[in-house]
């Protein structure tokens, strides 16, 4: 990992960091995003770091849930080929999505969607459900509970949830592991930046993984 000019190198990925004159600039032409897409959260890491292991199909359709500066749907466009979509019910996280995806010669589709909104018919459309840092709230778990059943229902491949550990998030997956088949792990990487938390993989393909 490099830290040089406020820019990160991770898992292939150019990032910058906040403190970056152009994260600054977006900061003032968009807002302060409202729903902590303030920032890169390290769980994106371990995201990425079970996809290099356990990849995706080239070409595969993904939407990142809860997106905030996308760069779990950018790691999957950059290395997989995938078609992806950004969703995130706060529209102010959009500019950094678009702006790190050009840095790093992809594109990714957005959409300003709340979680219980997506139906199961928007669901079918793609082949992998991926978000990190999204079960913060206690309120949050019902919602993507749901959504995960209503993905598994319409027939998508695999949902992969990441999270430091936190109680809503261990609730989340020990239910869906109970009652969707889903697989609940513990998770570490090292390099190129230390993070450690959990995985809740379901869906057929991710089981397999």
């Amino acid at each position: 990992m490099s830290s040089s000019n406020h820019t990160r190198q991770l898992f292939g990925l150019t990032v910058r960091q906040n403190a970056h004159t152009d994260m600054r600039r977006l900061r003032r032409e968009a807002g302060e995003p409202s729903l902590h897409g303030n920032k890169f959260w390290k769980s994106s890491c371990l995201t990425m770091d079970y996809l290099k292991k356990h990849p995706l199909k080239p070409g595969a359709r993904v939407l990142d849930l809860g997106c905030g500066w996308g760069l779990g749907g950018i790691f999957c466009a950059k290395r997989f080929g995938a078609r992806v979509t950004g969703l995130d019910a706060d529209p102010s996280v959009f500019p950094f999505v678009h702006y790190h995806a050009q840095l790093n010669g992809v594109s990714v589709e957005t959409w300003r969607c709340r979680y219980e909104r997506v139906s199961s018919d928007d669901l079918s459309r793609f082949d992998a459900v991926i978000g990190t840092d999204i079960c913060f709230w206690d309120k949050l778990e019902a919602p993507l509970y749901n959504l995960t059943r209503r993905a598994l229902k319409a027939g998508v491949g695999r949902i992969l949830l990441a999270d430091p550990g936190r109680s809503p998030f261990r609730r989340l997956a020990e239910r869906a592991e109970e009652k969707l088949g889903a697989e609940y792990r513990e998770w570490e990487v090292r390099q190129p930046m230390k993070a450690s938390g959990c995985l809740m993989i379901a869906g057929e393909t991710g089981a397999r993984g």
